[in-house]
């Protein structure tokens, strides 16, 4: 699967972004998909992730509330739509294709992964 992430940009705080990632290569359908972001200095960490087929998803708790995953699979895209952003969002957010198991929090789960797209948030 090849993902290639887009949306990111730079906004104020309690502003928007939409983040896309959109799949080629093999069924979309049949992957998990979870979004991740590093901020500079840190690791990387789990922001979200939606299941293959039932779309159950989970989130980080700092993101609850604010972000919402989702995928359409006729499109073979998923969206993070962040909403309220904050200056400790600001990060490269990466999507990523693979099982989700535990909620999906491991990165290491993860088969597959887009390049990342840049996201500031400014105070």
């Amino acid at each position: 699967v090849q993902l290639q992430a887009s949306g990111g940009g730079l906004v104020q705080a309690g502003g928007s972004l939409r983040l896309s990632c959109a799949a080629s290569g093999r069924t979309f359908s049949n992957y998990g998909m979870g979004w991740f972001r590093q901020a500079p200095g840190k690791e990387r960490e789990f922001v979200a992730s939606i299941t293959r087929s039932t779309g159950v998803t989970y989130y980080e708790d700092s993101v609850k509330g604010r972000f919402t995953i989702s995928r359409d699979n006729a499109k073979n895209t998923v969206y993070l739509q962040m909403n309220n952003l904050k200056p400790e969002d600001t990060a490269v957010y990466y999507c990523a294709a693979g099982p989700v198991i535990s909620g999906g929090r491991r990165s290491g789960a993860y088969e597959y992964w887009g390049q990342g797209t840049l996201v500031t948030v400014s105070s």
